[in-house]
């Protein structure tokens, strides 16, 4: 399993990604899950992937096989207008890998499926971030929605719902990135680090920034405390119930003293 997410801001974009791959408990390695193209000046694509390893493999490679030698009738990254052109020439080579590797991959009990996230910017166009579904469609993040998962998503969902929106900086994304990352890992022994972590700034058709952030990184290490320590400061600082409040009143009121006697 794995776990990735993407921010679409009005500033632009910010991708994230973890990188265990696992086949059996006893079996764990890393592989990047981010991908980066740039078939020309004018464009730029990021991919994160989540699912079978061997057909996201694939799919890239075919991607850049088709970049590398054009296909004459068909499209590749360096031909599409659009952007969601591009997630429907990959969501098209995706499905075409799951289907050809299908019935011996049944006969196994093995999934070939793999879920791909695309963003980026072609010139003229509107940045944007897009899902690719196992079966070759995709939906559009939205202002309303300006995140899209894939993988692990729902240990990582609790802070991206409290504290997302598009107005928020590329640097603010990043952190709330890191730390959905991180809270994943702690509730699911099949996502964790090295994260990876990259940004654009719309426009620019270049990435601003794309580092790698190991187990035992000082700033991923100092991101976490301070999340665990705000949360636990949250927490202690939460309404008490009413029935608190009485007790205490009731604690602090003096009691009337009835003498003994011999």
């Amino acid at each position: 399993m794995t776990y990735c997410v993407g921010l679409s801001l009005e500033d632009g974009l910010v991708f994230a990604s973890d990188s265990r791959t696992n086949a059996g408990v006893d079996y764990v390695t890393s592989y990047s899950k981010m991908h980066v193209f740039t078939p020309s000046p004018d464009r730029l694509f990021v991919l994160l992937s989540a699912g079978n390893l061997a057909t996201t493999q694939e799919v890239v490679n075919h991607i850049q096989r088709d970049l590398d030698f054009p296909p004459d009738d068909g499209p590749n990254l360096a031909k599409v207008r659009y952007l969601f052109e591009a997630a429907e020439y990959i969501g098209a080579v995706s499905l075409a890998v799951q289907k050809e590797h299908s019935p011996a991959l049944k006969q196994s009990g093995v999934s070939g499926e793999t879920t791909l996230v695309i963003g980026g910017q072609i010139a003229g166009q509107p940045h944007g971030l897009m899902l690719i579904y196992p079966q070759g469609n995709y939906i559009t993040a939205s202002p309303e929605t300006p995140y899209l998962q894939i993988g692990e998503s729902k240990y990582g969902k609790p802070a991206l719902d409290r504290i997302v929106h598009p107005g928020l900086s590329l640097n603010q994304g990043a952190r709330l990135a890191l730390v959905s990352l991180d809270a994943t890992t702690r509730s699911n022994i099949t996502v964790g680090p090295p994260f990876e972590l990259a940004t654009y700034e719309k426009d620019s058709l270049t990435l601003g920034c794309r580092c790698r952030f190991d187990a035992d990184d000082k700033y991923l290490i100092s991101v976490r405390e301070a999340w665990n320590d705000g949360i636990q400061e949250a927490f202690q600082g939460l309404p008490k119930f009413s029935w608190e409040a009485a007790t205490s009143v009731q604690m602090d009121k003096p009691h009337a003293v009835t003498p003994s006697w011999d």
